[in-house]
């Protein structure tokens, strides 16, 4: 039997409740794999009611998903209730947003469930709650492992035009620029290999690597870091028999001609990765997490409290980011 997809709550005051709502409307159409939503019934019937919809919710664990998906939308309670209103993020709400989340990582740990798909959260409200993350990926990495070692996530966006990944992650660019090392590249394309070959089906991925300067530093004479950092990783990574190449300078790298020579585009801070794939494919683009030992995907964007509520959300990233993790989970054919 297919394991269902768990797919948390996000955060209570945001799209996630909407586009959860519209994904399982559209489970037919588009073809949404399994799923159930992590959260509080009484909520999800309250928004879809304002989304003008009188959606049959039944209480489900992942086991009966297969059998209740095509007639009605699967809730599994995770015990905190979410109490924001549309647009206007609650406090009190954190609970559930952390609370969906852990059961989603446990359902997946213990077999229930095949993946997680996690909805968009509002950070800034879960730290004036204690959250000690800066984000999705790195809690996910504790949720992972019992001991003191959880191991190194790896954001992955991808989308049929454009895979990206970028080496340091959520950081001020002086700090991303200071903390970056050939160890950091190294290790990220090895976990970057790997998933792409037991998960994408890639059996020798074509790896491009970013500089970090303009014209990848101009053989020193724009900064010395890809001298210094990021041609000794290639380097090493070359000598493992990876096909790797680099460093490439940046503004080149994303055109329709240069993304034909390789799988997965390797940068060095955030919005060098990002920029790229979301102007391709703002829609179509799925966060991935690599180097966990469950997969998770997530829709590529944020929180949109301007729109909650007035069913102008869109859930085609959320579809894809389901189809996305059903497809690496082997449970569907690849795309």
């Amino acid at each position: 039997m297919v394991k269902p997809i768990a797919l948390t709550l996000g955060e209570p005051a945001g799209i996630g409740p909407d586009i959860a709502i519209a994904a399982w409307l559209r489970r037919k159409s588009d073809a949404v794999p399994p799923f159930y939503l992590l959260g509080d019934r009484a909520f999800i019937a309250a928004r879809a009611k304002l989304l003008g919809h009188e959606l049959p919710l039944v209480d489900a664990g992942p086991g009966d998903v297969a059998r209740i998906f095509s007639e009605a939308l699967p809730i599994a309670a995770t015990g905190h209730p979410a109490t924001a209103q549309p647009g206007d993020p609650d406090g009190n709400s954190a609970p559930a947003v952390i609370g969906s989340i852990r059961q989603a990582v446990s359902d997946v740990m213990a077999g229930h469930a095949g993946a997680v798909v996690t909805n968009p959260i509002a950070k800034s409200v879960l730290y004036r709650a204690g959250f000690a993350h800066p984000g999705h990926t790195e809690f996910l990495a504790e949720l992972a492992t019992a001991n003191a070692n959880p191991p190194q996530p790896v954001m992955l966006l991808w989308s049929p035009d454009l895979a990206v990944v970028p080496v340091t992650i959520h950081l001020p660019l002086r700090d991303a620029i200071e903390m970056l090392s050939s160890r950091m590249i190294v290790d990220t394309v090895r976990i970057v290999v790997a998933d792409l070959r037991a998960r994408f089906g890639i059996p020798n991925p074509r790896i491009a690597v970013s500089g970090l300067n303009p014209h990848a530093g101009e053989d020193g004479s724009l900064g010395t870091e890809d001298q210094t950092i990021v041609a000794p990783a290639i380097a090493t990574l070359r000598a493992e028999a990876i096909d790797v190449k680099g460093p490439l300078p940046a503004d080149t790298m994303f055109h329709e001609a240069a993304r034909r020579t390789y799988d997965c585009a390797i940068c060095m801070y955030h919005d060098q990765a990002l920029i790229p794939v979301k102007t391709l494919a703002f829609d179509r683009a799925v966060n991935v997490t690599l180097g966990l030992p469950f997969i998770r995907t997530s829709p590529d964007h944020g929180t949109a409290f301007d729109i909650v509520g007035t069913g102008h959300a869109s859930p085609s990233s959320l579809i894809a980011a389901l189809r996305l993790a059903a497809r690496m989970a082997g449970s569907t054919p690849s795309a």
